[in-house]
């Protein structure tokens, strides 16, 4: 647990954090990527925090990996690279920086030291978790082997590194059903999210697809009753769901995939309004790009991924602490699993 008064203490002593509008006035070409997101007061804020840590960056010979469900000052402000799960796993295989700062949740910055585990693999908070990953486990995995004999078992990345280990190939919500439909079995096992499975069941109809019972806390919420009633509030709302939503959702939505595809198919369509049924940054991340749509309606928050702040980044890589280790034991075997996931996807063209 964060002791939050310590850190923010002796960030005090070593860098000016104090709001400043002269330097968000300098930084201004950065605010410029989120200002329709983001009050002018807001950056004043936090301004201070994204110069000391792009310095800190080129000092640590750091690269800052960011989900697109980080928040726009981190995403906009800091990031290097931005994206979906799969996105961000290719791109850890490649990095040559010393440092990989993880924006994201706790799997995700065990994903990069498996495939980087020669890097420093940062988090800049420990505890940020994630249900799926939470739901699962690798005895559960064996369980899922003992019930169907000889069926592969399909592993969300979201999931940790001893479950990826135990399973055959790994899989993001932008490649299940191209990797599902690639395997040689007329059986396969996917874990751990139950709406991801049942949506790729839909889309890959000649597999039989039996899966592990979790969700995703963000994504269960979401009832096709509240895209019924939004339709019928809002008609001409575009409604863009993620396929971690119960299947009942996703099939009153307009279009359906991962964060990567959901930004493509906004970019691509410029629907005069859209909600966008997943995390509730997604939107923000991309209002500015896209001003001609306006992003309207509820959204769901992640608490795990609100854990991570341009204050615990900068602590992060200011003390070098929150490093993510892997047992290279495991970690080959998951390095196995996420590798296959991503040779097939490049294969397929994903």
């Amino acid at each position: 647990m964060f002791d939050l008064q310590t850190m923010r203490d002796q960030l005090a002593n070593h860098y000016d954090l104090a709001p400043n509008p002269a330097l968000a006035e300098e930084m201004s070409d950065i605010y410029s990527r989120m200002d329709r997101v983001v009050s002018p007061a807001d950056w004043v804020m936090f301004a201070p925090y994204v110069a000391a840590i792009l310095e800190l960056k080129k000092k640590r010979n750091a690269v800052i990996l960011a989900h697109n469900y980080m928040t726009p000052e981190i995403y906009h402000g800091v990031a290097d690279v931005v994206g979906d799960s799969l996105q961000l796993a290719i791109e850890a295989a490649k990095v040559e920086a010393d440092v990989i700062v993880q924006c994201g949740v706790h799997f995700m910055a065990e994903t990069s030291k498996i495939l980087s585990p020669d890097k420093i693999v940062l988090i800049p908070d420990m505890d940020a978790g994630c249900s799926l990953a939470e739901s699962i486990t690798a005895e559960g995995i064996a369980e899922m082997r003992a019930k169907y004999p000889g069926a592969p078992v399909v592993t969300y990345v979201n999931t940790t590194a001893e479950v990826k280990a135990a399973s055959d190939i790994c899989c993001t919500s932008s490649n299940a059903a191209q990797i599902v439909a690639a395997l040689d079995s007329d059986t396969i096992i996917m874990t751990p999210d139950q709406y991801l499975a049942q949506n790729i069941a839909q889309q890959v109809p000649q597999k039989n697809i039996v899966w592990w019972e979790g969700s995703c806390i963000v994504h269960e919420q979401y009832t096709a009753k509240d895209l019924r009633d939004f339709r019928e509030w809002n008609p001409g709302t575009r409604l863009i769901a993620h396929p971690e939503c119960p299947p009942d959702v996703v099939n009153e939505a307009d279009f359906s995939g991962s964060t990567s595809g959901i930004i493509k198919y906004v970019t691509d369509e410029k629907p005069e309004k859209a909600l966008l049924i997943t995390e509730c940054s997604m939107a923000s991340n991309i209002a500015d790009a896209l001003p001609e749509v306006d992003f309207v309606g509820p959204c769901n928050m992640c608490p795990y991924m609100k854990m991570i702040t341009l204050e615990k980044i900068l602590w992060s890589l200011h003390t070098m602490s929150e490093a993510v280790e892997v047992d290279p034991e495991v970690a080959e075997g998951a390095r196995v699993a996420v590798q296959k996931m991503i040779d097939l996807s490049q294969k397929l063209g994903i």
